[in-house]
């Protein structure tokens, strides 16, 4: 069942730092990306081309820049896509850490991109802001 409560997603959002180093990719080429969408968390279609957000292995290996090494955060909460606020309380409470995020909106859960050097504080602000949302 889906969370629609502001509240209820901020208290429920049980922030969970996944495995893996991510990239942000570009690439103007539609068959290229396309080849790579198996290892792609996501996929975007933009006027400016496709972004693809590759695991770090494989965007290395595809000679992309990797000079931005992500961490992924997913909020475990079953938010519902019609919920108003979580995104931007997980936003305003990572400012006002001074955390930089990029934040993916799926189905079942949110996802949040934060840089690699930065992930484990980005976890222990998320929690504390769910805690305090209890």
């Amino acid at each position: 069942m889906t969370v629609k409560d502001t509240k209820a997603m901020i208290a429920a959002m049980t922030p969970r730092l996944t495995d893996g180093v991510w990239i942000y990719c570009c690439e103007m080429d539609t068959a290229k990306a396309k080849a790579r969408v198996h290892d792609a968390f996501a996929m975007i279609h933009e006027a400016e081309g496709m972004t693809l957000i590759l695991p770090y292995d494989v965007a290395a290996a595809h000679r992309y820049d990797c000079s931005l090494r992500m961490r992924r955060i997913t909020l475990d909460v079953f938010s519902d896509l019609e919920g108003v606020g979580l995104t931007a309380a997980v936003a305003q409470a990572l400012t006002d850490a001074a955390i930089s995020c990029n934040v993916v909106a799926a189905f079942h859960h949110d996802h949040v991109l934060v840089p690699e050097a930065d992930s484990e504080r980005a976890i222990e602000v998320l929690m504390m802001a769910q805690k305090a949302a209890e």
